[in-house]
């Protein structure tokens, strides 16, 4: 019997005791995270405003998990998953705390600084996240879970943004970074009720001293001997390289268009409609793909498709509201090709390397997007391309990445799994 997949939803987050409290923690820690995101983005707004400035902002976002990936795949893999998270929320909740001490344009640097270290204390909080998820729900429920963790993500990134931009806007950015710090301390409570899988073996940390390189180096083995898992570790780059420079020109779009004249509200309005892309995508996907490999990749497929469409309404659209259709077809794209990426991996690689594996996945969507994010900010100011170009210029490179998926499926993908 077809249930459909709001029930779905209920059924597995009212029956299921830890994904709920998994699913709860990503709610209220996503939450904050928006709130500090506008917050963010309008002190270096108001204290620098060039294309370069916020390039830093989101680099000091994307670089982290990128460089700290290694090692966090392996505590991942190795140490204890529940400890790994509550200490990640806890720390963050301090770090945090210390944009409350931003006041002026001589500050600026501790912006970065501080957003450096909140990001790298996240990097190892996402690949174990993303590691403990399939062994708290069966393997029919696999793929609602991720859908449903991808709608939470997208719904957050709505509900957080539109309430972050108010919020910053009506009681400052003081306000939005303490609603961020208290959010850490309310997720690491619902960690703390979770119980956690058993790993197959938890190492001190002095074996993880003596053993942790050739743990690392026995991930990358792994991943080298399966070319079709490595090729599936690279989808949400593929994404990550178009949509780090629309970062950048989001924030544009927003000072060219202000609501009630606050770039904030506007850039709030930006990131709910990425908020409702991004979470309708999978859900719609799902009713075609069902729990079924092979389809996943063809839906993937089309969200290369919805991507390019966006960005080219993006490029042309004169208009805030050309602009805010564009955005959403576009995230509808990304949001299909974030969910069904990670279900496939967790689908397939064992769980003892499932921290390599999604630590290597975000290391290379990081980079992917720090690359774009960097490049738009230049463009801007070196090459004084205007927000349109740039999204016209991600079209292009959508329509790349796309074909390139294509050929992949058309040969060498269906020949070495024919069993999908």
């Amino acid at each position: 019997m077809h249930i459909p997949l709001i029930d779905r939803y209920i059924t597995l987050v009212s029956n299921n005791r830890d994904f709920r409290y998994l699913w709860f923690s990503q709610v209220i820690s996503l939450l904050g995270d928006w709130f500090n995101l506008i917050a963010s983005a309008k002190l270096i707004e108001e204290l620098s405003g060039s294309g370069l400035a916020f390039s830093g902002l989101f680099l000091a976002r994307l670089l982290p998990p990128f460089i700290l990936g290694p090692v966090a795949g392996v505590l991942a893999d190795r140490f204890d998953r529940r400890r790994i998270m509550i200490v990640s929320d806890l720390l963050r909740c301090l770090v945090v705390l210390g944009f409350l001490f931003v006041r002026t344009e001589q500050d600026i640097w501790l912006i970065y600084v501080l957003t450096t270290l909140q990001l790298s204390i996240g990097a190892f909080f996402e690949p174990t996240r993303s590691a403990v998820l399939p062994g708290l729900v069966t393997r029919q429920d696999l793929i609602t879970a991720n859908a449903l963790s991808g709608a939470t993500w997208s719904s957050m990134l709505a509900l957080g943004a539109a309430a972050g931009g108010l919020v910053t806007t009506l009681l400052g950015t003081t306000t939005a970074f303490m609603i961020d710090a208290a959010t850490y301390l309310i997720s690491a409570y619902f960690i703390t009720r979770i119980a956690f899988p058993a790993i197959i073996e938890w190492q001190t940390p002095a074996a993880l001293r003596s053993k942790g390189w050739q743990t690392f180096v026995d991930g990358l083995r792994y991943l080298w001997q399966r070319p079709a898992t490595l090729v599936v570790t690279f989808l949400k780059a593929s994404s990550a390289i178009t949509y780090g420079s629309i970062d950048i020109v989001q924030v544009s779009f927003a000072s060219i268009f202000p609501i009630w004249g606050n770039e904030a509200a506007t850039l709030g309005l930006i990131y709910f409609v990425i908020g409702l892309g991004t979470g309708l995508g999978p859900i719609l996907a799902q009713r075609f793909t069902k729990e079924r490999l092979w389809p996943m990749y063809w839906a993937i497929l089309t969200a290369y498709g919805l991507m390019v469409a966006g960005y080219l309404l993006i490029g042309w659209g004169p208009l805030l509201g050309i602009i805010l259709v564009g955005t959403f077809v576009r995230t509808i794209g990304t949001g299909i090709n974030w969910v069904y990426s990670s279900s496939i991996l967790q689908m397939s690689v064992p769980d003892n390397f499932l921290g390599r594996v999604f630590a290597f996945d975000l290391a290379m969507t990081t980079l992917a997007a720090s690359t774009s994010t960097l490049w738009a900010g230049w463009a801007r100011d070196m090459l004084a391309l205007t927000p349109n170009q740039i999204a016209l210029v991600m079209a292009g490179v959508s329509l790349g990445m796309g074909c390139g998926w294509l050929i992949y499926l058309s040969g060498y993908a269906k020949k070495s799994q024919p069993s999908l």
